[in-house]
């Protein structure tokens, strides 16, 4: 009967242990960073996800600050959160906050970068947003309990504000990351920039892709105040079939492609704890290529990192229970962040 009492009793404290649930809570950042003469709103959501025991303790924890793709807001989605609770209750990762800021743009994607003309957005997120967290929650406020990851464009934001701050960040994990090199849809010879040379307007511009992608990164990277509609320049024009080549807008877009930043930067990344970079095999042409050409590079340059191709195409196996995030991305950052 003892037994049966006592099988009860853990059958229970196992679904009470089962059913704890993180909580999310949202503000509004009202940044300097962001003040900018592009029409971009420098007031910002941001969505924090607390661990189940962050009200019923007075423990600090560590932070991994998540960027999301081209398109993505701040949101932290109900099957977000799942995986999130699912990471700590399966022992995935011990309890973290996890902080996810809004940087869409008039243009749906700030690329994560610094600009004269949309606003400092790697400044907000590497810095105004991390003061303001470690103010205000309670975190482990060191550099060692940072992480920063992100998909796709915020794949590519994650390494490259990695990157730029090892001050700040001690780990970087890039799931499928775009555009680290002009390569495939966006290398010089793809249909994109003879597309993005003949939209006019903001409304056909919303009905293409590659070109919407291309004039979002133009914005952040080669702003020009005098060239309307979208005050921006672009490193290839064609006159009927002949490229040309546009060398000083060249030079600043692969001044912000981590393909050719990593050699500038190689000291910065070898400060990493850890890096990693995957992508999946069924992914458009261009990750394979690039993220092979980066891995490369740093492997070249002797910065330990990981390096993996998955079954998976952009998007299918990345917030899901058979997914990166819970079965990859967590358990990297239980292993490298200091708890």
């Amino acid at each position: 009967m003892k037994k049966l009492i006592l099988f009860f009793v853990l059958l229970c404290l196992g679904k009470t242990s089962f059913a704890q649930s993180g909580k999310i809570v949202s503000f509004i950042l009202n940044s300097k960073a962001l003040q900018n003469t592009g029409g971009e709103n420098p007031n910002r959501k941001v969505s924090v996800y607390l661990p189940p025991n962050y009200e019923t303790s007075n423990e600090r924890f560590p932070v991994i600050y998540y960027l999301h793709g081209f398109m993505g807001k701040d949101s932290i989605f109900p099957q977000m959160k799942n995986i999130l609770d699912a990471g700590i209750s399966k022992q995935k990762i011990r309890p973290f906050i996890f902080v996810q800021a809004d940087q869409y743009t008039l243009f749906e994607g700030s690329f994560y970068s610094n600009s004269s003309l949309t606003g400092n957005w790697d400044e907000f997120e590497s810095k105004e947003l991390v003061e303001h967290i470690d103010k205000n929650y309670r975190t482990i406020a060191t550099r060692e309990s940072r992480g920063i990851a992100g998909h796709s464009m915020g794949g590519y934001g994650a390494f490259k504000i990695g990157m730029l701050h090892p001050e700040v960040f001690s780990s970087i994990y890039a799931l499928s990351p775009g555009l680290l090199a002009m390569v495939k849809e966006f290398g010089p010879n793809s249909n994109s920039y003879r597309e993005v040379q003949n939209v006019k307007t903001h409304e056909d511009l919303k009905k293409t892709y590659y070109p919407k992608v291309l004039v979002a990164v133009a914005r952040a990277w080669s702003p020009n105040p005098n060239k309307p509609p979208f005050f921006c320049d672009f490193p290839f024009s064609y006159e009927g079939d002949k490229m040309i080549v546009n060398q000083s807008v060249l030079d600043k877009w692969e001044a912000n492609m981590p393909v050719y930043m990593v050699d500038k930067y190689a000291e910065n990344l070898r400060k990493m704890t850890a890096i990693k970079l995957d992508w999946g095999r069924n992914d458009s042409p261009r990750f394979p290529v690039q993220i092979g050409m980066l891995s490369q590079r740093l492997e070249n340059l002797g910065i330990n990192h990981f390096s993996e191709e998955y079954i998976g195409d952009h998007g299918n196996k990345i917030w899901t229970n058979d997914g990166r995030v819970l079965n990859d991305l967590l358990p990297f950052f239980n292993d490298y962040l200091k708890f």
